[in-house]
């Protein structure tokens, strides 16, 4: 079986007090009662392209992916923060983590302006999966993939986001420490 592969953004940006970061609520029946480990960076599966004129099918570039799955968790794409020249702050590699079950998640930390949220803060305008629920009923139920947002510092969000996601907050809190 070939391993899964997902791409995300690490949001973030400058808090009253510290940095805070933008974590998703998963959605759905499983996730509906818990909080630790409940939450996720918005990101989602890299997709297979299909063949073309132009090219033979192929496997969708990882930092594409983890604009179009963010875009897709959250209803628009955040905007980049300005940078000393006024220009659009780089988004920075974070590189690749693997969770307990294999599936490796690639992701990028995009700095967004100081105070920007959500149009509808803490309620993303998510895509949705489809799932017999409850199970073996025969009724398929429509669920957000993300069912709210929040903002939080780094401490909060390591506790609150799957367990091979933490390294990644690591990573970016590293990346600000220079």
């Amino acid at each position: 079986m070939a391993v899964s592969e997902s791409a995300g953004l690490v949001l973030w940006r400058q808090g009253l007090e510290d940095v805070e970061v933008l974590v998703g609520h998963m959605g759905g029946p499983f996730w509906s009662r818990k909080d630790a480990r409940a939450w996720t960076i918005p990101k989602g599966e890299v997709e297979t392209l299909p063949a073309d004129d132009d090219a033979p099918a192929r496997t969708e570039a990882l930092y594409d992916a983890a604009l179009r799955e963010t875009t897709e968790e959250l209803g628009v794409l955040p905007p980049s923060a300005p940078g000393p020249d006024g220009a659009p702050e780089p988004d920075v590699e974070l590189g690749t983590v693997r969770n307990k079950r294999g599936k490796r998640v690639t992701a990028w930390a995009r700095h967004v302006p100081d105070g920007w949220d959500l149009p509808d803060p803490g309620r993303p305008a998510s895509n949705t999966f489809t799932l017999e629920w409850p199970p073996r009923s025969g009724r398929l139920q429509e669920f957000p993939e993300l069912d709210r947002t929040r903002w939080c510092g780094l401490d909060e969000a390591r506790a609150l986001v799957v367990a091979a996601q933490e390294e990644l907050l690591t990573r970016l809190e590293a990346h600000l420490a220079g």
